[in-house]
């Protein structure tokens, strides 16, 4: 500016320059507390999107609690001690969180959020914390004790990164050398929307924690489940029961077969099966079935698993008997039978004639012993066969059996012909908008052709679509195309019945989710 006396234009001059640099510096720090809105904008959505992630997560593991208990009843009970964990302090800043804003009269005002009063009243007097500012310190602190405490020494980068996150420890400034306490340095004196945005920041954390935990969690006990020290071998007799003087005839094979499986060795009875009665993973048995009576079957499994030698133990009873004295039914796909599907049977009574058997839903095809059995209009839970027989000897026979009747299982929705396998699946945008919706009973005993009508699609952060049919409406896809990558898609609500049979009303379908790779 100009030296000396001044004229009084040049004063105007120079006080409008103060006015200019002051306006400035008023329109910065509104455009930096709208940056902190949307952020916590982004953070609150993204919460939501996890949340149902995390749901999903859970939805799994209960699934494989009801199938597999002794094997994933441990699991469940930390992942609900993790989620108890997780929603105590989330809700609990939530609480905060609306607290503050209460008074706001438009809490998207970021602008307007610039004061430092509600945080400052309410966690700090006098340089100490207030009772409040203790209780929100000790809300973090029992979350990350108690993350810790499930997570033992399983997970050591997640217990890592909690220790991190979540630490309340006097904070160093690097540049004046000196220490200050974590809640200061955090919440004093900063406007009110940066607050916000630290403590949905906090709630990110809390679930991104959850989601690791949980994933981790399933996909540890899925790779020990497909260990192979986890099969059991079983042995497999052609029928039931021998005569005295026959070969015993049947199988042993793996609880999970597998026909590229080569065995190391295999011994029965003390002596060791030739290579060609091994086949496709399976051991072909063939060897006298020995005197009437109870007879053992008694042997191993030898095989490489990486550098060792992996051994699973066999054994199985069998009886040999001089004649029938029973009936042999058996379901030709399981021990029980479903409603909802034709059910196949074979019945029979060896060395016996004229073999006639009756029950709710059961008739004759054609084929030895071959009936197809529907029990959908069947009220009880079980369903009784009365068979009959004349034996050589003239003399009358009669036997009965009760099986179960089941429900056919909650079915899986697919996409693709992708099923989730205990987290989102990953698809191109592109893919998804041209992808078939479907359903599908996994490891169900009958192979059965399932119908889907429609399902509902809900992109992150956009409105549920209802769609008819099995592929995506115009509106879906519009959604979809306009979604960010890595947004969660999930397809719910899907309407499936079975082909042939549509008055059966199926379990609801278990829904999708996909994560946008592009």
């Amino acid at each position: 500016m100009a030296q000396g006396k001044q004229t009084p234009r040049q004063k105007m001059i120079n006080l409008m320059y103060l006015v200019f640099i002051a306006m400035l510096a008023l329109n910065m720090s509104k455009e930096v507390l709208n940056a902190f809105g949307m952020m916590n904008k982004k953070l609150t959505e993204a919460n939501a999107a996890t949340t149902a992630r995390n749901s999903a997560f859970m939805a799994s593991l209960s699934e494989k609690v009801t199938e597999q208990p002794a094997e994933y009843k441990p699991l469940m009970q930390k992942a609900q001690k993790v989620n108890q964990l997780s929603d105590e302090l989330t809700n609990y800043l939530a609480g905060i969180k609306k607290e503050a804003t209460a008074k706001l009269d438009d809490p998207t005002d970021y602008a307007a959020m610039d004061r430092s009063d509600f945080f400052d009243q309410k966690f700090f007097a006098s340089g100490k914390l207030t009772p409040e500012g203790e209780e929100f310190v000790g809300h973090i602190n029992d979350y990350r004790e108690g993350m810790l405490a499930v997570l033992g020494n399983n997970y050591p980068k997640i217990a890592a990164s909690i220790k991190a996150d979540f630490s309340t420890a006097p904070i160093k400034l690097e540049d004046k050398k000196i220490t200050k306490k974590w809640y200061a340095y955090h919440y004093e004196g900063f406007p009110l929307i940066a607050s916000l945005t630290k403590l949905s920041q906090m709630q990110a954390d809390v679930k991104t924690n959850q989601s690791a935990i949980l994933s981790t969690m399933l996909q540890g006990q899925l790779v020990s489940a497909v260990s192979m020290s986890n099969y059991e071998a079983m042995v497999i007799p052609s029928k039931t029961a021998f005569y005295s003087g026959e070969n015993f005839t049947g199988k042993v094979v793996l609880g999970r077969v597998d026909k590229t499986m080569n065995f190391g060795k295999v011994i029965i009875n003390g002596q060791e099966v030739s290579a060609e009665n091994v086949q496709a993973g399976q051991v072909i048995l063939d060897f006298p079935a020995g005197n009437v009576g109870s007879q053992t079957i008694k042997g191993e499994l030898q095989f490489q698993e990486g550098d060792s030698t992996v051994v699973i133990p066999i054994e199985k009873s069998y009886s040999v008997i001089p004649k029938p004295n029973a009936a042999v039914i058996s379901a030709d796909k399981m021990n029980v039978v479903y409603r909802g599907v034709q059910n196949p049977m074979t019945i029979s009574v060896p060395g016996a004639g004229d073999v006639t058997a009756n029950a709710p839903g059961l008739r004759k095809v054609s084929g030895a012993g071959q009936y197809m059995m529907n029990v959908t209009n069947v009220k009880a839970r079980e369903v009784k066969i009365n068979v009959t027989a004349n034996l050589p000897g003239g003399e009358k026979f009669s036997d009965s059996k009760v099986f179960r009747i089941e429900e056919i299982p909650r079915p899986s929705g697919t996409v693709r012909g992708q099923m989730m396998q205990g987290g989102a699946i990953a698809m191109q945008r592109g893919s998804l908008a041209i992808s078939t919706v479907s359903a599908k009973l996994p490891n169900f005993a009958f192979d059965l052709n399932l119908n889907v009508s429609g399902f509902s699609i809900k992109v992150e952060g956009e409105r549920t679509i209802v769609v008819n049919g099995q592929q995506l409406n115009q509106a879906a896809k519009r959604v979809l195309q306009g979604a960010q990558r890595g947004s969660t898609v999930t397809i719910f609500d899907i309407k499936a019945s079975i082909a042939g049979n549509s008055d059966y009303r199926l379990p609801p379908v278990s829904p999708i989710i996909i994560q946008l790779k592009d």
